[in-house]
């Protein structure tokens, strides 16, 4: 009973910020194009099939995101046309990841530098445009953190724990290879202390056995997803390389924190590590893994993405609640304690004067975000209009994002649908947005190499709404 009864407050907590989360991002939630992909993935798996991940702009397939598609479109838990519920559901469990992170965050500044750290390091996470998004989009990332978090707040409480913390590495690192790092890390501690365990090994080694045997079993080739993210990541111009490190590393961070969460960051890590040392070591020994992997998967040709940085962003969000509320955690005759306290109050002063920036990114991040839900939205309600799904029939779309969610709700192959934006041409059937403004409120990514949209098709319509027009349908 007395381990059931701290559960209760986790648990309400996670409740109670889900439930501000969906009042206010709830109208905003949708699928990106990986997760719409790892649900259409998983409904093959459930149908039986072999999931097709060479389709042309396919994302890397993440293990444990497939599995939770599969899970979703078992039969009797979808309608049709199927997707339309677990999609639902998806983005829902989007919103929750969201929560479990904020109470997570909370739980461990708690836990290392006192609560009113806590406090301060869950909002300013919740509050970050990047996580928003990242969290209202149902990104397989948020997640991931969230598994890594739980692995560092077991350790905290019960140093040494062993299994518990490896099982949580390893559904991480069934949504992102870093975790293999960080389990790695973990058992050479283990060992260094003696309490190495042969189950310990197994449990680490699960992760990237499983990938690699789900990459070996759909492709024929186990290490599929890192050749295939390498090579996306050509083909679609992203930053890679080690050499583009460190000038893209400290503006990525940047992008999350903001100058007052960086500035509050860099003087509570100072300050932590010089007046509460035994405090910073787990904390600081995670966020060094989390950017070495990060150079390591650089230095490899992987693309250099900000939400790769979510973790040590997400520590030194932690670090930076310490900088406001380190300063209790020292005896009231400690002589850095005002000195604490003066940068405490620069740094409230300075987050202050952003509060005014922070929420118009975060009410131009709703709008935009609102805007996307209501285009699939419409798309999803206009696609039985195109017709029963033949062998023959091609449906044309601006580009590749359309994709996963439209194969889920007509039913279509991935493979049946046609790119105007890489083709450089639409041929019908084919859906085209209404206006230049709205492609480029959806459909054109400006980190893309490619952007070209060609002309709308010619033609009568056959469907128009607000945002999308349909030309032609299938036979």
């Amino acid at each position: 009973m007395a381990r059931v009864r701290p559960i209760i407050p986790a648990l309400l907590g996670v409740l109670a910020l889900t439930v501000v989360l969906l009042l206010t991002f709830g109208d905003a939630r949708l699928l990106n194009y990986d997760t719409a992909y790892s649900l259409l993935w998983g409904s093959d798996v459930a149908a039986g099939h072999v999931p097709d991940l060479a389709v042309t702009y396919a994302p890397t397939q993440h293990p444990l995101a497939t599995a939770l598609g599969a899970l979703l479109t078992l039969p009797g838990l979808g309608d049709a046309p199927f997707g339309e519920t677990a999609t639902v559901i998806w983005e829902l469990l989007g919103l929750v990841f969201l929560g479990v992170l904020g109470w997570l965050v909370f739980a461990l500044g708690r836990a290392w530098f006192g609560l009113g750290a806590g406090v301060v390091a869950a909002v300013i996470v919740l509050t970050r445009e990047p996580v928003l998004s990242y969290g209202v989009r149902a990104y397989v990332d948020i997640p991931y953190l969230c598994f890594l978090l739980a692995a560092l707040l077991v350790e905290t409480r019960r140093p040494k724990a062993g299994t518990p913390v490896l099982l949580l590495l390893a559904l991480a690192g069934l949504l992102r290879p870093e975790a293999w790092l960080f389990s790695l890390a973990y058992l050479a501690w283990l060992q260094r202390h003696g309490q190495l365990r042969k189950t310990h090994l197994l449990v680490a080694a699960a992760a990237p056995l499983l990938w690699a045997l789900s990459d070996l079993i759909q492709t024929g080739n186990p290490i599929y997803s890192f050749t295939e993210t390498h090579d996306a990541a050509d083909r679609l111009g992203r930053i890679t390389g080690l050499q583009n490190v460190p000038a893209t590393l400290p503006r990525r961070l940047g992008e999350i924190l903001r100058e007052p969460g960086l500035l509050a960051a860099a003087g509570g890590g100072l300050l932590a590590w010089f007046k509460l040392r035994e405090r910073t070591h787990l904390p600081a020994a995670a966020g060094i893994l989390a950017l070495l992997a990060f150079t390591v998967l650089a230095a490899a040709g992987l693309p250099i993405l900000t939400r790769y940085l979510l973790v040590p962003a997400t520590l030194l969000a932690i670090f930076a609640g310490a900088g406001l509320f380190g300063w209790q955690q020292l005896d009231p005759g400690d002589p850095w304690r005002p000195r604490w306290i003066l940068f405490s109050v620069v740094c409230s002063l300075t987050f202050a004067a952003f509060v005014p920036k922070q929420l118009q990114l975060l009410r131009n991040t709703h709008h935009a975000l609102a805007d996307q839900r209501a285009i699939l939205i419409e798309l999803r309600e206009l696609s039985p209009q195109v017709g029963p799904p033949t062998a023959g029939c091609r449906i044309t779309v601006p580009n590749r994002r359309a994709v996963p969610q439209l194969a889920l709700w007509t039913g279509n192959a991935a493979d049946s649908f046609r790119s105007a934006q890489e083709e450089r041409r639409y041929t019908l059937p084919a859906f085209s947005p209404v206006s230049d403004a709205i492609a480029k409120k959806f459909i054109l990514n400006k980190r893309d190499t490619v952007t070209y949209l060609p002309p709308p098709p010619s033609g009568p319509a056959t469907a128009t709404g607000d945002w999308w027009v349909l030309t032609g349908r299938c036979p």
